[in-house]
């Protein structure tokens, strides 16, 4: 009996120092009480997005513009974007100015966002003539763009990004004066800025008033520009003024979802004399000698290089 209760002293003991309901009980209600958030450092944190800026680079998964690509480029899927503001607001698309960056690095870039509206916000009425000589491939879809169903017209508006992409993509990459199209992702272009580094943006033809010498050569740069459209088969279709950047003497076409096919459209000699001629109205407006340009010099010039027999004809229309 003796030893039976030395025994079951010491099964009492080592019960008390291992298993003592006395501090545990106090010990786990200390535990449930405490706010486990408190001690996640990442609490209120977005983990899936940028350590900076408004979004990862949408670089992946997107279009990407011809090679070779100018070295300001950013192709790293590390860099996130910043919106800085809205350059211009139109009736088919506003333009967001945005940085690319790679955080922790001195590498950054300025690009033009050219956010295309969706069908309910946009305008479709005068897209007719400038889509004549465009196809698609399955002709529920050329149905459904000539009925104007909501499915046609969310086709239309895929289609003019596409189209400003695709001609800024050929003539980029054929030397024309036009923006270095980075990206295409879904209805948002991404183009090469024109301006200064500070995000002040390039003034349009519009706006300025240049001497003699500086309109002269503005007007040779505007002929090379259309002739280099022109060698693509091309005309602007709603060239002006306002359409036309100028930044440190350079002239820089922009505005290009309503490109046209010149010998594919059957109203492209129209289209063609009518850029033609408008432009060459804002330049003999401001005083350009006949011996320097005329809107029947420069259209028989580009007749000429689409392979047409003459401009003469369609110029005065």
């Amino acid at each position: 009996m003796r030893e039976y209760d030395t025994r079951s002293e010491r099964m009492r003991k080592r019960r008390r120092r291992f298993d003592d309901d006395s501090e545990i009980a106090p010990s786990r209600k200390r535990r449930l009480l405490t706010d486990i958030s408190t001690l996640d450092g990442t609490a209120g944190i977005d983990l899936e997005g940028p350590p900076a800026g408004d979004r990862w680079s949408t670089w992946d998964g997107a279009q990407h513009g011809p090679k070779p690509r100018p070295r300001w480029v950013i192709t790293e899927h590390a860099a996130v974007d910043t919106e800085l503001g809205v350059l211009k607001t139109g009736k088919e698309a506003d333009v967001h100015l945005i940085e690319r960056s790679v955080p922790g690095t001195d590498r950054r870039t300025l690009l033009a966002a050219k956010r295309y509206r969706s069908a309910e916000h946009r305008m479709f009425h005068r897209d007719a003539g400038y889509l004549e000589g465009r196809r698609v491939r399955r002709s529920r879809e050329t149905r459904a763009m000539a009925n104007r169903t909501g499915f046609g017209r969310e086709l239309l508006s895929g289609q003019w990004a596409n189209a400003e992409f695709a001609a800024l993509a050929s003539l980029w990459a054929a030397g024309v004066a036009v923006p270095y199209p980075v990206q295409l992702a879904g209805a948002e272009l991404l183009l090469e800025f024109v301006g200064d580094a500070d995000g002040r943006a390039a003034p349009r033809l519009a706006q300025l008033r240049p001497g003699p010498d500086a309109l002269a050569e503005l007007w040779r740069q505007l002929a090379e520009a259309l002739v280099g459209l022109a060698g693509q088969g091309l005309t602007h279709g709603d060239l002006s003024a306002y359409n036309l950047l100028v930044h440190d003497g350079r002239l820089v076409l922009i505005d290009l979802p309503q490109v046209v096919d010149v010998v594919g459209n059957p109203q492209g000699p129209q289209f063609l004399a009518r850029d033609v001629r408008r432009i060459a109205e804002w330049f003999g407006a401001r005083g350009l000698p006949a011996a320097v340009g005329t809107a029947d010099a420069l259209q028989e010039e580009l007749v000429v290089t689409l392979g047409m027999r003459s401009g003469r004809a369609t110029s005065q229309q």
